[in-house]
């Protein structure tokens, strides 16, 4: 009797061991994500039986793109679930699988704004998996000790970043600077760039009803001609070399007053061996003057499956477990992932770990797109241009005013008629 029970248990075992299934998920490694990710994922592998093995990516957006241009590009079904860019979905569209008969209804908790940008064509191509804004990170202790106010325009941060710099070093941090932010030539900049404009009011660099470049006029002038300032005097003229890592290592280091970044650095600047632990703030980014605006980039990443998966509804399975509401909760409080999910910003966990969740709800939920729905699959094209066109200008390559008009005449080349879905 026990060796017939031990047979059916072996049979059984090797019977559940043919049906588990084996995926390949792309995951970001910037700050916390990739750790995140890993525990995610074994929730859901223990949960389910099936092995799933994380890869990760390149940090730099733009040669995460080409890797995953590569990819699907070949039909490889090297990679199922693929982690993606909010301003991705038009440019990978074609290689993805539509989730909205796999998702069941899901993606109705979702920001309907963030739904909307990964639905193309009528295809929910990717579900919404943290949002992001950027912010104003700043050092409390040191503003106080100034007797400074937050600053409320991009003037007043230069004049307080430049007081405090000078105080500081004069005391004895020759190190320390007043603002970092990303300044490599990437999508990042893009992101720093468009906020820049926007506070300044000097358009979104293609303009989401005709399609038409805004980029070329006096208040972008400005915005770049500010941020062009910063340099070498503010700020290390190696941001020109930063992006979101770089500028975080000397912030919480405790080398800068003022830092630019995503929601994610505030809980790596809480850890018990940040120098700045207990003496950060976060507010929105000022605006561009007395008549400018506040203004944030909108950033953050979707999961999608691809379309040559042989996995395809296991495949959507862990997206949904993934960028459901557990999880979601989860990365917000170990990581300051911001949700895609509104009923998370009432969770007092949520907000335990993250006060300014509830204080900057609006900055989030208003912030600025960049052109990629309008762009569609040129969209890559045109932040290229656009962020080489800022890079050459905080270089000291090229003043802003032909930096721009160029940029203009680029742009006009790409798109004669102006972008759009008939282009």
């Amino acid at each position: 009797m026990k060796r017939s029970l031990i047979s059916v248990a072996v049979l059984l075992g090797v019977a559940a061991s043919a049906q588990a299934a084996s995926l390949k998920i792309s995951c970001g490694a910037v700050g916390q994500e990739l750790e995140l990710c890993k525990q995610a994922v074994a929730q859901w592998s223990k949960k389910t039986g099936h092995d799933v093995q994380v890869v990760a990516t390149p940090n730099d957006s733009n040669e995460r793109l080409a890797l995953y241009q590569q990819i699907l590009g070949s039909g490889s079904d090297k990679i199922d679930v693929f982690q993606i860019d909010v301003v991705w979905p038009g440019i990978l569209a074609n290689h993805l699988a539509d989730l909205k008969p796999l998702a069941r209804g899901a993606e109705k908790q979702h920001f309907a704004g963030i739904v909307s940008n990964n639905t193309v064509a009528g295809r929910l191509v990717a579900m919404p998996w943290f949002t992001d804004a950027g912010l104003l990170y700043y050092r409390k202790d040191l503003l106080a000790k100034y007797r400074l106010p937050a600053p409320k325009t991009w003037e007043e941060l230069t004049a307080s970043a430049r007081k405090i710099q000078d105080g500081e070093r004069a005391a004895g941090n020759d190190r320390m600077w007043g603002y970092v932010w990303q300044g490599r030539a990437y999508e990042g900049l893009s992101c720093d760039a468009l906020e820049w404009l926007v506070s300044y009011k000097g358009g979104t660099i293609i303009d989401n009803a005709s399609g038409k470049p805004t980029i070329n006029n006096p208040q972008a002038v400005k915005a770049l001609q500010t941020a062009a300032g910063w340099v070498g005097t503010i700020t290390p003229k190696a941001v020109l070399n930063y992006g979101e890592e770089e500028a975080r290592g000397v912030f919480q280091a405790g080398n800068a007053v003022f830092m630019r970044n995503w929601p994610y650095a505030w809980a790596l600047s809480q850890k018990d061996d940040s120098a700045v632990r207990g003496k950060v703030g976060v507010m929105a980014l000022p605006r561009g003057g007395a008549d400018g605006r506040n203004a944030a980039t909108l950033g953050g990443w979707q999961l999608a499956v691809s379309k040559y998966t042989k996995n395809p509804q296991l495949a959507a399975e862990l997206v949904l477990f993934l960028t459901g509401s557990e999880v979601q909760k989860q990365r917000a409080i170990n990581g300051a992932y911001n949700p895609t999910i509104g009923a998370l910003y009432r969770d007092p966990a949520v907000l335990k770990a993250n006060p300014f969740f509830g204080e900057l709800y609006n900055t989030f939920t208003s912030a600025v797109g960049r052109p990629s729905s309008i762009t569609g699959t040129r969209y890559n094209q045109v932040s290229n241009q656009f962020w080489n066109a800022t890079h050459d200008v905080l270089s000291g390559k090229s003043d802003a005013a032909s930096a721009l008009a160029r940029l203009d005449a680029s742009l006009k080349r790409l798109a004669p008629g102006g972008f759009g879905r008939a282009q």
